[in-house]
C-alpha cells in the first residue's frame, strides 16, 4: 500500500481497527484512547468528537493539538519495518501508533508504552 492510501485511509475507519486489536487481547478502548491522546495531544473529549465525522489519517495527525515529542523514543518493528527507519514523518508517525497500539495488545504495561 502506498503512503497516500494510507495517508487518505479515514481514520473514523481504522479507529474501530485499533480498538479491536487491543479488546481482542483482553485490553480495553479506554487505553487505546489514553495511547491516542498521549500520542496525538487530543482530549478523549476532542478525539471522540472528531471520530463523529470523517477524517482522514494525515488529517487527524497534521491537526493534533501537540504531537508528544517522547514520540521518538518509539522504536522497533511494525509490518516487517523498523519504525526509526521510515524516511516520510507522517507515515513514521503512524506507525508509531500502530507499534503502541501492539505494544498493548500484546499486553505491556501502560507505563512502559506511554515513554513518558
Amino acid at each position: 500500500m502506498t503512503n497516500e492510501k494510507v495517508f487518505n485511509m479515514d481514520f473514523t475507519r481504522v479507529y474501530p481497527l485499533l480498538t479491536a486489536k487491543a479488546e481482542k487481547k483482553g485490553r480495553a478502548a479506554a487505553e487505546v484512547d489514553e495511547i491516542i491522546c498521549w500520542f496525538t495531544g487530543y482530549s478523549r473529549e476532542a478525539l471522540h468528537q472528531l471520530l463523529k465525522n470523517p477524517i482522514t489519517y494525515k488529517e487527524f495527525l497534521e491537526q493534533a493539538p501537540s504531537l508528544n515529542p517522547n514520540r521518538e523514543r518509539i522504536t522497533g518493528v511494525v509490518c516487517k519495518v523498523r519504525v526509526e527507519a521510515i524516511e516520510d514523518p507522517l507515515m513514521r508517525d503512524i506507525r508509531r501508533l500502530d507499534k503502541l497500539i501492539d505494544e498493548l495488545a500484546k499486553g505491556k504495561a501502560m507505563d512502559k508504552i506511554i515513554r513518558n
